[in-house]
Order: C-alpha cells, then structure tokens, then sequence
C-alpha cells in the first residue's frame, strides 16, 4: 500500500506544478529578422532573355546580300534546295543536304570565312570562327515535322545558329 500512496502523492505534485511551455514568439521574431538580413545580402541576380532584335529596314538603303549567306529552301513537294543548288534531297533524306554543307563549312575552314563577329578573335580556333549560319525557308503550309527534320540534319552538319524565315511562300 505504501507503493499505492506514493503513485498518488506525485500525481497531485504534478498537478499543483506548472507545465514548462516554450514561447515561440521570439523565435519567430529571430526568424523574421534572419530571413530579412538574407533577403538583402543575397545578389539580386536579374533574369532576363538575350534576344537580338533586328532593327526595322530603311528604305533609303538597299539590301546587299551576305555571299556567305545559307537558305535551305523547303519546297512545297517537300523537295530541299541549298541557295541556287537544286536537288539536295527531300524532308524525309537530308543526309546529301548535311553532307553538301559539312563539305561547304570544311571549304569555309581551308579559306578562312569568319563570321564577321569573330573575325579578330584570334583566341577561338577557327572550327568556331567560320561562318556556318543557316536560314530554313519552307511555306506555312508545310507540317512542322517536316522542318524539325530539316532542322535536325542541318544541325548534325554542324550549322549553328540556324534560323527560320517566314517570307513569302504560301
């Protein structure tokens, strides 16, 4: 019985004692204060998209047209033509397309065509200093499968950037 009176004296100890709790206001307030200190030492690091945006044609000038200027022209029975080059395969082979433009870039790099950006970069090798821009021009009619694959041998040739122009074909 003695057992039994002890088990009871401590539960009314336990009741007349208060129960410990934990204020969370200050470390909240500690938080807020720390979470402002890293707001303001952290950079602000801007995010933003590089585009180059041409600017609109004058009409005082004439265009001259680049010799080094590429056009992959998608013609509406899917057949490919480089320039004035016809018979460069069709949207489904591009393979005699990447290999006449592998072969042009490679002449590019005997003949030293730079880009005209690179031109006096004389620290890049001149594999990345040649012009190799390509413009892909196909009518809007045209799936956009069928430019993806174009698109995706040009690339495999090493052409890069290449570009999509939107003239005049239905």
């Amino acid at each position: 019985m003695t057992a039994a009176k002890t088990v009871g004296q401590n539960a009314e100890v336990s009741a007349n004692q208060a129960r410990p709790n934990i204020n969370v206001t200050p470390l909240i307030d500690v938080l807020l204060v720390m979470l402002i200190i890293f707001m303001v030492v952290s950079p602000l690091k801007p995010a933003r998209f590089l585009a180059k945006v041409p600017s609109g044609p004058d009409p005082d000038d004439r265009v001259i047209a680049n010799i080094n200027t590429l056009v992959v022209t998608i013609k509406p029975d899917r057949t490919l033509m480089l320039n004035s080059l016809t018979d460069m395969g069709s949207v489904n082979d591009t393979s005699k397309l990447s290999a006449s433009l592998v072969d042009l870039f490679q002449k590019r790099l005997q003949n030293h065509a730079y880009r005209d950006d690179a031109r006096d970069r004389n620290d890049l090798p001149d594999s990345i200093r040649i012009e190799k821009t390509v413009f892909i021009k196909a009518p809007r009619s045209l799936p956009y499968a069928d430019v993806v694959r174009v698109l995706d041998g040009i690339k495999g040739a090493g052409a890069n950037p290449v570009g999509l122009q939107i003239d005049d074909l239905n």
